[in-house]
Formats: structure tokens, C-alpha cells, sequence
């Protein structure tokens, strides 16, 4: 099925999020996956309506994003998406492998099995928005799936580090997938993950995190 384009905003997990922080969410996500284009100028006002929102939110959670540094304001026209380099990306998927494998198979001997078994909602939940071909549920399941396991670690700093990471991060390639019927399959990948890690299998778990983390400068880079 093709990707889904300007999406209804996503309902979030935890605690209930402004809706200023769905709409920049949102944003994030598009960035993501490519939707918004690096070095295009978008408006706030066109922004809303492609989303179906209104377009204070919208400005104010694009004025959120350039904080982050995932935008640039350009006076009088609207918000310009910031490139990011295929070096820089690589970097950001080492340091990420750096945090992330390691934190995550050390679940598999100390985290609380219920604990686990809880994200398998968030963990099925990318699954059928691959599925779908809708990317940026996708993107933000995704998202959500990952440091959800990552805080079970008890290091909030790691957590907002790799959070950081993973929104400068952009994986273009997710469209064509999507479009093969390709991408159910590595999110499929969230589920072998948490039941390596309920079997209490470390090796298991770190292969296929491994092997997870390797499509984002493999099979969901490609433009």
C-alpha cells in the first residue's frame, strides 16, 4: 500500500501531551521520514492545512524545532527544513549503536518481565502502520517502542541523548519500502527484539538490534 500523506495526529502513549507537542511530534516524524524536504520553505499555514490543524500550533511547534536545530526561520515566508549530511547521519546511527545495543540486551537479565511484556502494544503498533504505509505513525511508534525499553535502563540522560539522536536522524528510504511492502518486515523486528528479551536471551536480543539499527544507514537510507 502507498504511504499515507498529511496524517490525522497521532494519540500518544504515557502522559497526555499537549497538543502543541502532538503537532510538533508530528513535525519530527515528517522530517524523519523525508516528507518535509531539507532546504524547502514551508509555511505554517500550509503546514496546517496539509495536517489538518490549525496553524497556531503549528507555528509555535515549528519555533520549537529551531530550537533543536531540525528548522531555520526565514523572515516573512515560513520555516526551512536544515540538511543533514550523509556523514553526519552516520555518525548518529555509531553513537546510537554505541548506547542502544549494549542498554538494550542488558534488559534481557534485568528488566522487569512485565515491563517488557508492556510495550508489545507499542511494538505491534509499528507493525500495522507499516502495514498501512503510514510513516509517521510509524516513525513515532517507533520512537516511543525504543526508549520506552531504553528507560527501563533507569538513565534519563541516555534516554534523552538517544532521543536526540534519533530526531536528527532521517531515513528516506521508508517511502519506497513502504511501497514494496518491505517495511512490515523490519518492524516486525520490534517483536523478535522483546521476546529475545523476555526469553532472557542477551545474545539474541543484541543480533537483532544489531541488525535493526543496520537499516537505518542500510535499506532506509536510500532517497
Amino acid at each position: 500500500m502507498a504511504p499515507q500523506h498529511g496524517p490525522a495526529l497521532p494519540a500518544l502513549g504515557g502522559r497526555r501531551p499537549s497538543y502543541r507537542e502532538r503537532v510538533a511530534d508530528a513535525l519530527r516524524a515528517a522530517l524523519i521520514t523525508g516528507e518535509l524536504r531539507p532546504g524547502e520553505v514551508y509555511s505554517a499555514p500550509g503546514l496546517a492545512a496539509r495536517f489538518g490543524v490549525s496553524a497556531t500550533p503549528v507555528r509555535e511547534a515549528m519555533l520549537d524545532l529551531a530550537k533543536e536545530g531540525l528548522v531555520d526561520t526565514v523572515p516573512n515566508k515560513g520555516f526551512r527544513v536544515t540538511a543533514v549530511s550523509g556523514r553526519q547521519l552516520d555518525e548518529y546511527t555509531h553513537v546510537r549503536a554505541l548506547i542502544e545495543i549494549p542498554t538494550t540486551a542488558s534488559l534481557a537479565t534485568t528488566a522487569d518481565p512485565g515491563d517488557l511484556a508492556a510495550l508489545r502494544p507499542v511494538a505491534r503498533e509499528t507493525v500495522t502502520s507499516a502495514a498501512a504505509g503510514d510513516l509517521i505513525a510509524y516513525v513515532e511508534a517507533d520512537l516511543r517502542f525504543h526508549l520506552g525499553l531504553l528507560a527501563l535502563a533507569g538513565n534519563g540522560h541516555l534516554v534523552d541523548v538517544v532521543s536526540d539522536l534519533r530526531r536528527r536522524s532521517r531515513l528516506y528510504g521508508l517511502t519506497s519500502l513502504a511501497e514494496q511492502g518491505r517495511l512490515q518486515a523490519s518492524a516486525e523486528e520490534h517483536l523478535d527484539l522483546l521476546d529475545a528479551l523476555l526469553a532472557r536471551d542477551e545474545e539474541t536480543a543484541r543480533t537483532v538490534l544489531t541488525r535493526h539499527l543496520g537499516h537505518v544507514r542500510g535499506l532506509w537510507a536510500a532517497p
